[in-house]
């Protein structure tokens, strides 16, 4: 197969996982707070200004260039999100394919797609959809290209990476360590020169993010939001190490059996720098002191084309036979998505639209009994502020936990000190008529135990349900 016939492939088949997912309003919290501050850039806003979250300004941008495209679709922002893991996989396919069959290639391309794609909420467009699609392609070029073009295009696309992730800093300066250990103490083609061009490229980028603020007078709301804010934010809010470890050691279980047993050479290129990639991944896992389920999005591509070469070797030296139930067995893989094929038919039939989900459902509830939309408050199911054309009623509460994050208020200039003094404010200054809250669920986090002793007693106090939808319940205010 030629490779525009793998990528196509691969795509259609990113495309059958992922499609009925288009429908869904709410898969991830973050993808909602992207797309919100998507909107706000396209409607002439830079991020941080209008509305806040603690992501670098490209991973807006995504959403801002669809949303200023194809205006507000949740269609295009999904598609959008297929074409992402689709260009993983392929990068991830031409990578393994360097060192070892086409076919392992393929199948190893197919396992990145389940991925990335599959188990919890990584159905929607996540930041780190984004940064792996950029940097596999990255790590493509370092791989198999020597020109000074091609090391230029790898450098931008890491500059993109770190302004999607900033925690993709580490690997791209353990990968620029590397080139320049090559450039020196190696007899390659690599020069300082290339390193220097590589170097130069990824900063030309960060710069490029910095413009738009800097002609504003506002360079300095860039760096607090992009380099400040997330210092602080990863010193207060760290897991314990007993949540960080499993990651740790599977990889350096897999590392030292692949090691010991020389399924796995270490001195091809790819291989190294996979690794240093990998390490680069696994080290800001531990400086940022949290392993979200959508941050293994960051690792699997690299040790995914690892695996694959261990276990390629193995089958050669093996020739094991399958049994003819491990066909079946992959065809339940996607067991998520046929259920969803199947509760989008079924919305269909019960509610005539395709389109699914409290965010829907709620907006469309309050619009159709023309309650009060003026300082609405999503404590759950905030994509509703997208489809209500409105904006949150505080600048943090973008994102509904952002509201009990003491730590970044001063970021963005809250005059609030905590996040007590917040929801008085929205509660008895603002007072939103219409509250959205997820039913039979605590509004904030189990930790934050003020905040919700505080909310509970005053939404029972000051509101009644008048509607449940699916599993949000509408509350107004007496």
């Amino acid at each position: 197969m030629k490779n525009t016939t793998v990528f196509l492939i691969l795509t259609l088949f990113t495309f059958f996982i992922r499609f009925p997912f288009f429908f869904r309003d709410y898969i991830d919290r973050d993808e909602s707070t992207f797309i919100l501050l998507g909107q706000s850039w396209a409607n002439g806003f830079l991020p941080y200004t209008q509305l806040w979250d603690l992501k670098p300004p490209l991973t807006f941008a995504f959403f801002a260039a669809i949303i200023a495209l194809f205006g507000k679709s949740f269609i295009a922002i999904r598609f959008a999100g297929v074409l992402l893991v689709a260009t993983t996989a392929y990068f991830t396919y031409k990578i393994t394919l360097s060192t070892i069959s086409k076919k392992a290639s393929i199948i190893t391309a197919v396992c990145c797609i389940f991925l990335l794609s599959l188990f919890g909420s990584l159905q929607g467009v996540m930041s780190e959809h984004i940064c792996i699609a950029l940097f596999i392609p990255s790590i493509y070029l370092l791989q198999s290209k020597k020109s000074l073009a091609a090391i230029f295009l790898a450098g931008l696309l890491m500059g993109a990476t770190v302004m999607v992730k900033l925690n993709m800093a580490f690997p791209i300066l353990f990968i620029g360590m590397f080139l320049a250990y090559e450039s020196i103490f190696k007899k390659t083609s690599l020069t300082l020169f290339h390193v220097i061009l590589f170097s130069t490229s990824v900063i030309t980028v960060i710069l490029a993010t910095i413009a738009p603020y800097y002609l504003t007078d506002q360079t300095y709301t860039w760096w607090k939001s992009v380099v400040l804010a997330p210092l602080e934010y990863t010193g207060a809010r760290r897991y314990s190490i007993f949540k960080l470890a499993p990651i740790f050691i599977i990889t350096a279980l897999f590392l030292m059996y692949a090691y010991r047993s020389k399924k796995l050479d270490f001195k091809n290129r790819a291989v190294q720098l996979l690794l240093v990639s990998i390490i680069g991944v696994l080290f800001s896992f531990a400086k940022g002191g949290r392993v979200n389920g959508h941050y293994l999005i960051q690792l699997h591509p690299m040790l995914l084309i690892l695996v694959a070469i261990v276990v390629h070797n193995l089958i050669l030296l093996h020739k094991p036979k399958l049994p003819a139930y491990a066909a079946f067995i992959v065809l339940l893989i996607p067991a998520e998505s046929y259920l969803e094929y199947v509760n989008v038919i079924k919305n269909k039939f019960e509610k005539g639209t395709f389109f699914n989900g409290e965010g829907f459902a709620a907006p469309q509830y309050i619009l159709e009994h023309n309650l009060d939309t003026e300082n609405i408050l999503f404590f759950e199911y905030h994509i509703g502020y997208w489809n209500l054309d409105t904006l949150p009623p505080t600048t943090a509460s973008t994102h509904p936990s952002n509201i009990c994050r003491n730590e970044l208020f001063t970021f963005y200039g809250n005059p609030r000190k905590n996040s007590v003094d917040e929801i008085k404010y929205i509660m008895h200054e603002l007072r939103p008529q219409t509250v959205v809250v997820r039913k039979g669920r605590r509004i904030f986090d189990k930790k934050e135990v003020e905040e919700n002793e505080y909310i509970d007693a005053y939404l029972a106090k000051h509101y009644k349900i008048i509607a449940t939808i699916d599993n949000a319940e509408i509350l107004q205010r007496l």
